[in-house]
């Protein structure tokens, strides 16, 4: 069992997403060291990007303000080491091909590796091309987490039969962002992927509430919250710790406990 499927290995996991130097690196790290703590199985860190298609204006203003800070993939990559050496929590970068393929996309996976990142999910890379990353990849043990989004249909078992660590379910079409409503389709999505391979699939885009959490759980391995943790972040900026901690408390709960 690799790093990433120890996330899912004590029941149902909840993974947050944080925008990286959003308000500021420091704080980012902060973030991550307490999220660990109060129970995520799993961290998303984004690399902000001028140019985030899959994601809604949280996010987007989110990536604007860590980018005006002066985050740069160096510095989150910096970050990550020190990281490490306290906190040994699964760590997955959100990013795109555009950032990666700048970097250099060999220099970009070694480094994951050197730093102790465990996973990239990577939403403008379709399937089929996902050889422009997978060799890089595998090389560097990192691995290249599948996204099935409704659209995905007739593809869900060919993505799920060659998914690594776990398979992210888009909950709902259109960018990230909180919903009040996650569409019934991503429960069939999850019985696909299963019925293909016995790999975790945890739920993502949309989700905000210890109900929702729980709810989408009770079909699946695990549940991502982006956009509402962002939120809170945007709202009380260097002052968020405390009340991120406090929201992942409370949604780790919901998941475990199903509310």
């Amino acid at each position: 069992m690799n790093k990433v499927q120890k996330a899912f290995a004590n029941g149902k996991a909840f993974i947050p997403f944080i925008t990286a130097g959003d308000p500021s690196l420091e704080i980012t790290e902060e973030l991550v060291i307490r999220m660990a703590e109060e129970g995520a199985d799993l961290i998303e860190l984004g690399i902000p990007f001028s140019d985030p298609i899959a994601e809604g204006l949280v996010i987007q203003r989110a990536d604007e303000r860590a980018l005006a800070g002066g985050a740069t993939t160096d510095k989150i990559f910096d970050m990550v080491k020190r990281i490490r050496q306290v906190c040994s929590v699964p760590l997955a970068f959100m990013t795109y091909m555009n950032p990666i393929f700048t970097y250099g996309t060999e220099r970009f996976m070694k480094n994951c590796r050197e730093s102790g990142i465990d996973a990239i999910i990577v939403p403008d890379v379709p399937f089929e091309e996902k050889d422009e990353l997978m060799p890089y990849c595998s090389n560097y043990s990192v691995e290249l987490i599948s996204l099935i989004a409704p659209t995905s249909q007739h593809r869900i078992r060919q993505i799920a039969s060659e998914a690594q660590g776990f398979v992210y379910c888009v909950s709902s079409m259109g960018v990230t962002g909180v919903r009040q409503e996650i569409s019934s389709d991503v429960e069939e999505m999850v019985k696909l992927v299963k019925q293909v391979k016995d790999i975790p699939c945890a739920i993502g885009f949309g989700i905000s509430t210890p109900e929702q959490a729980a709810k989408m759980v009770q079909f699946s391995d695990g549940a991502i919250v982006g956009s509402a943790i962002v939120k809170i972040v945007e709202q009380y900026g260097v002052d968020c710790v405390p009340y991120v901690a406090d929201y992942v408390r409370r949604m780790k709960k919901a998941v475990k406990q199903g509310v």
